[in-house]
């Protein structure tokens, strides 16, 4: 996989870091959830998508990253799907990394 990270100086068109920490961020999550839900012997389909903002940080008046996670899940109830959720929130990777260092919202639908 070949990944173009423009420079702020460069207009070509590529990647930037936040698309990237996205991808990486809801495809672990996924992953998470689909093991949590075989865990708790729920079988699922689901998909996730992070979306990643820069936010005015107010204590040095520079930027901090926010996430919203939206999974999207067929096969439970609403209230097992946000449990999933937050068990997998409790076990991703990504979110122990960041866990008291960046603002995550959670956002469960089911379809």
């Amino acid at each position: 996989m070949n990944l173009v990270m423009p420079s702020p100086n460069n207009k070509k068109e590529g990647s930037n870091p936040e698309q990237l920490f996205a991808a990486g961020y809801s495809a672990c999550f996924d992953g998470a959830l689909n093991l949590i839900a075989r865990k708790n012997q729920h079988k699922i389909e689901s998909s996730v998508t992070a979306a990643v903002s820069l936010l005015k940080d107010g204590v040095d008046d520079g930027f901090k990253i926010g996430v919203v996670l939206h999974a999207h899940i067929n096969g439970v109830s609403q209230e097992v799907a946000e449990q999933l959720v937050k068990e997998a929130h409790e076990f991703c990777p990504y979110s122990k990394a960041t866990r008291g260092n960046i603002e995550v919202s959670l956002e469960t639908t089911v379809e």
